[in-house]
Parts: C-alpha cells; structure tokens; sequence
C-alpha cells in the first residue's frame, strides 16, 4: 500500500517555473516522487523526479487514467493554459481523490480573459488604469483618435506574455490595433482587446498563495519584459527578475494587502469563483498610489526562480494548506537574502529562433547558485538541446543585492550554446 500521508506528484508543464517548483518540492519531506509531463532537461535531473512524454499536458482524460494508473495523488498544474481551460474542475469531476493546486475555471477567467479582470477590478473598487474593452475593430479605432493620452493595447485572451502593446505614437497604436484585431496576430486571443491609459512608475510583481480566505505572500519581485539592455526592443515573456525589491517598503506591501491582494480574494469568494494557488499580481508603483496591471492565477516565470530561491517553508506543505483550506495554519519562513534571474533565450527571440541547438551546462560550483532550465530537451543519446525562446537561465542567492546578481551571471558563465543572448543588466533600476 502507498503511504498517503505522503505526495506524490503530477506536475504539468515544461518551462522554468516548473523546473524551479520541482527542485523546491523535491526538498520536502512530504514528498515521495513527482511525475513531470513533459518537463525539460532540468526536471530530467532531479533525484525524486520523472519526464513523462507518453500523455500530453492538454489531455485531461489521459492525465487523469496516468495519475490514477500510476497512484499519484496530488496534481500541480505549471502554466495558465491548462488552468484556462479547466483542469482543476476536470480533475475534481473525474478523479476527486487527487487534490489540485490551482484555481478553477471560472477563477482562471483573471488571466484567461482581460477584460474580464478589468471589469472585475472596476466592479469592486480595486485601483488600477482608467481603460475600455472592444470587439469592433472600427470602435476601438475611434476611441483612440477620442483620447489624449498614452496607452497600452492588450489581446484579451491567452498570448504566451506577448500579447501586450505599447504604442509610442497614435498610428503605432492603430497598427496595432489591425495586427491583433484584423490580421490575427495573437490568433483568436485578439478577438477584443482592452485599451488602456499607459502608467508610468515602477513595476513589482507579488505572488500569493490563497486557499480562498487567507493570503501569504512571496516577496516581492521586479521582472525586465523587453528584450534588450536598458529596457529597449520588443516585449517577451520574460528575460530576468530579481527579489525584493528595493522600492517596495513594508508600509507599500502593507497598504497593497490591504487595498488590493485581499479585497481581491474576498471578491472572488463573493462572486463564488473562490481563489486557490498561486496568484499573481502585476503592479505599477504610481505617484498616485499603487495600480493593478494584469492578475496571472499561476506562479511567475521567471519571478518563481528568484523567489522560490528565498522561501525557506516547506513548498508541499503550504500547496497542501491552499487546498485544505488551511493556509492560515501555516507561515511563510523567508530567507533574509536578495535572489537575481538571468534568463538565456534562443537566437532570434522573441521572433523566430532555431531548436534542437547542442548546448553544454556545468554544475556551479558555489552554493546558493543554481540553473534552472526553460526550452531544453535531452534527445535519446543524452545530449541537451535548445527547445524554446527562453531556453534557461541562472539564478542566485547573495547577502546584498549586488551580490545575487552577480553571482547570477556567474551562472550564465556555465551556459554554452551557440548564438545565446541575455540582458546584461538585470536589477538595473534598483541598482542605479
């Protein structure tokens, strides 16, 4: 017989985050194995962790006969699309004895759908940009041409982190209107989009973990979006973080608690969408005060790097207190360190970028700096491959600031694949 006070396992997806939550989990005691469908070349390496490439991330039947098959009874679902489309209720509905840390469908509609977050934080009084939603391309060309400021164009649906526009003129912000409207850029993820006023301050993003009432909160982390040094080029899913940030006092945290992460959860309880996992927040610190950006219902990548690199509680045991509604039981034991992410992508990203590029990787010597693999496979000789965009990255632990980041790109010294790049100057702005 299985010991069921003990977890095993499934965790879906194949990206940073995963690799990062799967080297976290693995180091509770709670946990026996965890099975990573597909996982990358990171999860390939762990001791309590197995690739799973025999069922797909997006068939739930066939994840479920898997978890079942294989006695698995504890399911973590990585990225928002899985969580959009419904497997937290698909599992419930077919396999109730296997707990899911994740919100359901309707709660997913935060990420899934823009304007539904929007109209969310409009009906319950939660700050953020003043905007509108459209689904006529001609309507929302005319409300721009009405306006006098600068704004942010967004797909409402599901982008990959790239379906978010910011326009430096009036007719790059109607070309940007066709490219997702008319000629389906983002697919049907473009089918409205929500235009916004473009705010101006500094950015933080808080993951919390929720089990629906109560709210423990990671610290919180900066993320670099565009491409290129100095914040220049084309946005991406993500080329490095660091945590915490500087900017964000206590009495800041505090008042964001307050005024927004937990009127936010109370909302959705009230609305019967209640909350449970991890909730991303995307903030922008304005001179009037702080402003939601975006709602993610899942762990940040790469934020989860840096920040799970700093939280010393026991990962499995605070995922299993969300989901028994007993998070308040728990505290979050937080190292008192600054952590940095460097994130290596593919040549030609965020555009298109060869796969199946050779790389090498060696260990770090020195502890506190670790290497948490992205788009990478190993192919059936054991040579690790370049998979995706953001292909891996170096993350790091220091007593200052200064000293995680340049321990991180200490980490990016153990990388080699041809034609990487990287932004050379992660935590730039709280290092100025």
């Amino acid at each position: 017989m299985a010991d069921d006070s003990r977890l095993r396992i499934l965790l879906i997806g194949n990206g940073g985050r995963e690799h990062a939550l799967a080297w976290k989990l693995e180091q509770s005691k709670k946990i026996e194995c965890i099975h990573v469908v597909p996982g990358n070349g990171g999860t390939a390496g762990l001791n309590k962790c197995t690739n799973i490439t025999s069922v797909s991330a997006d068939d739930f039947p066939g994840l479920v006969k898997y978890a079942k098959d294989n006695n698995l009874n504890f399911c973590v679902p990585g990225p928002e699309a899985p969580l959009v489309a419904g497997i937290v209720d698909y599992f419930k509905q077919h396999a109730s004895q296997i707990r899911c840390f994740g919100p359901s469908e309707a709660a997913s509609r935060m990420e899934g759908s823009k304007t539904f977050s929007k109209d969310f934080m409009k009906r319950h009084s939660i700050p953020t940009a003043r905007y509108e939603n459209f689904s006529d391309h001609d309507a929302a060309k005319q409300h721009l041409d009405s306006i006098d400021y600068s704004v942010v164009i967004k797909a409402d649906g599901l982008a990959a982190g790239k379906g978010v526009i910011i326009p430096t003129t009036k007719e790059e912000a109607q070309a940007a209107l066709k490219d997702i409207m008319l000629d389906k850029e983002f697919g049907s993820a473009g089918n409205s989009v929500v235009i916004e006023e473009y705010l101006e301050g500094d950015e933080i993003s808080i993951l919390s973990l929720s089990d629906g009432k109560t709210i423990l909160s990671l610290p919180p982390a900066q993320d670099h979006k565009r491409i290129g040094d100095g914040d220049t080029g084309p946005n991406t899913g993500g080329m490095g973080t660091y945590a915490p940030t500087p900017i964000a006092s206590k009495q800041l945290l505090d008042d964001i608690e307050k005024t927004v992460l937990q009127p936010t959860i109370s909302a959705m309880a009230k609305e019967n969408f209640p909350f449970c996992g991890c909730l991303f927040t995307g903030l922008m610190l304005t001179k009037s005060g702080p402003r939601v950006l975006e709602y993610n219902v899942r762990f940040g990548d790469p934020e989860s790097q840096s920040c799970l690199a700093l939280l010393d509680s026991d990962l499995a045991e605070l995922m299993l207190a969300c989901c028994t509604g007993t998070l308040a039981s728990q505290t979050l034991s937080i190292s008192p360190l600054s952590a940095c992410t460097v994130v290596v992508a593919a040549a030609g990203y965020p555009g298109s970028y060869p796969k199946g590029t050779p790389m090498s990787v060696k260990q770090p010597k020195e502890d506190g700096v670790y290497i948490f693999h992205a788009g990478t496979s190993l192919s059936s000789d054991g040579q690790l491959k370049t998979s995706g965009g953001r292909v891996i990255a170096g993350t790091a632990t220091g007593g200052t600031l200064r000293e995680a980041v340049d321990r991180a790109y200490e980490g990016v010294k153990c990388i080699q694949f041809e034609g990487m790049q990287f932004r050379r100057d992660i935590g730039y702005r709280a290092l100025r």
